[in-house]
């Protein structure tokens, strides 16, 4: 079920009213049986394992608490995150898996003809694996278990959340469960207004811009130098409204019963570093992955070059949570490195001591931002190909000599499929557009801009982006680029 489809246009309203006219005991109940539905309406057989997974979970991890002694505790935990991992392995990796095992043994001249095995990786498995340790690892830490079974049930299967995040804390969402909240007119005006800026970023813009990107990626030896370069632009704000509009919808389906969820962006596109970068782009993943895998690793505290092979470590395996393929992993690599030369460059100029001062030049400033999205859009290649070849013939377009200006001509236009040839070169114009829509949407959401102007301006607002959705969505709208991980 979509969250940009009738279904749920359908599912979420009824389940809104049927929440609010529910007792306070009967809620959880009722969220739990409406966050299965909303699971299994994809495939129910998957219902069996979350479920499971849950039960494991819930029945395992009070043992660490109860362990006396520290060795028996690590046991316990080591036991809980192999058990999630192996599941996650299982589903997720199988396949890539085999495929590293195969090219291996053909170096050495084995042909070896692996299994079929039929998996369908489950939507959302990472992310509620996730929760699954963060969870056990915090308990290990000394936080208290969560004794009601329903209450742990719904923290990974709250059906706002539960595809593609973004990824909660269970100290802050299992007490919100317990708060008898009545029903204010607020909840449904930011939910609503959330909601319908989250659908608009990814159907006015994501969905648009994804016509583009699929051609340029799928064709990229037809296009210059130039031309790939606006569309790794394009993709670099696809991606961005996708899952910020997802996000955004996610957070805005959550209030309309009072919970909060945590934001996943913070106007990532205006970041000076690369660093910067990923304390504004998918928080919840990021801090994740800081507080799960780099300090457990170590973090900073051995020295440059342990911290820096912990950062390498963190965001390759990073780059592969995101997917069983060597362009995510090549895509986590580069991140790891691109932080390690942030880092080196930190350094260096701290010591030729010309660093603070640099920091206050507002031009610095800007040029850094400048540079930094073009590190990122670089990354984006090597996320966004379909494999190694495609993102090195992608790489080779965006590095080869400029021959010409941009040119689309009717051939290029047709592989891209677009009947007008107006809109292609417009969606170009208006990419530099984009970045400082980022900011102004993301201003007018945290500003709650829907509900300080006067109650015309508002309902203005909101049915111009109605109208707006419903001239301007593309014939068939893909589903949430992060619903695959």
């Amino acid at each position: 079920m979509l969250f940009n489809s009738l279904q749920y246009l359908v599912f979420l309203p009824t389940v809104f009213l049927l929440f609010w006219l529910t007792p306070h005991r009967f809620r959880v109940p009722l969220l739990l049986v409406a966050s299965y539905v909303f699971y299994m309406s994809w495939r129910p057989i998957y219902g069996i394992l979350i479920f499971g997974l849950t039960l494991a979970n819930f029945l395992l991890v009070p043992f660490i608490e109860k362990a006396v002694e520290q060795k028996n505790k690590k046991i316990v935990l080591g036991v809980t995150v192999a058990l999630n991992l192996i599941v996650l392995g299982i589903f997720k990796y199988a396949y890539f898996t085999m495929d590293a095992v195969k090219a291996t043994l053909g170096v050495v001249g084995v042909d070896w003809k692996e299994p079929h095995l039929h998996i369908i990786l489950p939507l959302g498995i990472s992310f509620f694996v996730f929760e699954f340790i963060h969870y056990a690892i915090e308990v290990y830490r000394g936080k208290p278990v969560v004794k009601n079974f329903l209450d742990f049930a719904l923290f990974p299967s709250f059906f706002p959340t539960q595809i593609a995040g973004p990824i909660k804390r269970y100290q802050d969402f299992v007490p919100q469960l317990h708060i008898p909240v009545k029903f204010k007119w607020e909840y449904v005006d930011e939910g609503m207004q959330l909601i319908l800026m989250g659908l608009a970023k990814k159907v006015l813009i994501a969905d648009n811009l994804a016509l583009v990107v699929q051609a340029g990626f799928a064709h990229p030896e037809q296009f210059s130098s130039l031309d790939m370069w606006m569309i790794t632009y394009a993709f670099a704000f696809q991606i961005f409204f996708d899952f910020a509009g997802y996000t955004d919808i996610a957070r805005g389906s959550s209030l309309l019963f009072g919970y909060k969820v945590p934001i996943n962006f913070n106007l990532p596109y205006i970041a000076s570093n690369v660093s910067d970068f990923w304390r504004r782009w998918h928080i919840s993943l990021s801090s994740w992955l800081r507080d799960y895998l780099f300090i457990p690793l170590g973090g900073s505290r051995g020295g440059k070059w342990l911290t820096y092979r912990n950062l390498f470590i963190t965001m390759a395996l990073g780059g592969l949570w995101h997917g069983a393929a060597f362009h995510f992993l090549a895509w986590g690599a580069y991140q790891g490195i691109v932080l390690i030369l942030h880092r080196e460059y930190e350094g260096v100029m701290q010591k030729i001591g010309v660093h603070e001062k640099l920091l206050k030049s507002k031009l610095y400033h800007w040029a850094s931002v400048i540079f930094t999205f073009h590190v990122v859009c670089i990354g984006w290649v090597f996320f966004r190909a379909d494999d190694m070849k495609i993102a090195g013939s992608v790489l080779g377009k965006l590095f080869e000599a400029p021959a010409a200006l941009l040119h689309f001509s009717a051939s290029q236009l047709a592989i891209l499929q677009i009947r007008d040839p107006i809109i292609f070169p417009a969606l170009v114009l208006i990419l530099p557009v984009l970045l400082a829509s980022t900011f102004i949407i993301n201003w007018m959401n945290d500003k709650k801009f829907y509900q300080s102007p006067p109650w015309a301006v508002q309902v203005t607002v909101m049915v111009a982006l109605m109208c707006l959705l419903t001239i301007f969505t593309p014939d068939s709208s893909p589903r949430f680029i992060y619903f695959q991980f």
